[in-house]
């Protein structure tokens, strides 16, 4: 989600400011006083005068957003699936190349999207392909010369290991002529990378 606002905490009788950042799944602020707020911990959440009121176990917390209160509160209480932040939308197709976990196989089905196997046709508008090495990352040419031209591929990958980093992802894309344009937090294990053709080149 990562959304940074410059703003005022009020917690526990002492106010700091500094930056809250609205993440996927937990509320951070960091100033002189440092605060980690998972959204599974909020037992009560509403908006006054442009306050958002967060409550919890340890106390309530006051971060004064001004405008964004109210578009903070909607995001926590109706976070978007994660097939949404991919940008996947209901109804549309998907080829997947290797082995998708199952949770996010069911995740397509539930959203409505049409999946077919090992085949990239030229009208899927998004391909994904799972990565658990360099070798996997090998697929990607075959990809690049089957999408379509306003086609998304979502590569994913492992976090944290050093068999298959960033860098190898980015620049397997480059090399058969796509350009990375969005990351996304895929899992706990895993980031996604989004490759796209050059507007140039379609």
């Amino acid at each position: 989600m990562g959304q940074e606002v410059n703003c005022t905490l009020r917690f526990h009788r002492k106010a700091s400011k500094g930056k809250a950042l609205l993440e996927t799944k937990e509320i951070l602020f960091r100033g002189d006083l440092r605060l980690k707020i998972p959204f599974a911990e909020i037992k009560k959440l509403e908006v006054k005068n442009g306050d958002l009121h967060v409550r919890t176990k340890d106390g309530l917390a006051v971060l004064q957003l001004g405008p964004r209160a109210e578009h903070w509160r909607r995001k926590i209480l109706h976070p978007k699936s994660r097939v949404e932040k991919l940008g996947v939308k209901n109804g549309e197709a998907a080829a997947i190349l290797g082995a998708l976990p199952p949770d996010f196989l069911e995740e397509l089905r539930h959203n409505g999207v049409q999946t077919t196997n090992g085949k990239v046709a030229t009208t899927s508008p998004w391909v994904f392909l799972f990565a658990e090495s360099p070798t996997d990352l090998a697929k990607a040419k075959t990809v690049r010369n089957s999408m379509g031209a306003t086609a998304g591929l979502w590569i994913i990958y492992p976090k944290g290991v050093k068999t298959i980093t960033e860098r190898d992802v980015r620049g397997v894309g480059l090399k058969v002529g796509l350009v990375d344009v969005k990351v996304a937090s895929f899992s706990e294990t895993h980031t996604a990378l989004k490759f796209v053709i050059p507007k140039d080149k379609r």
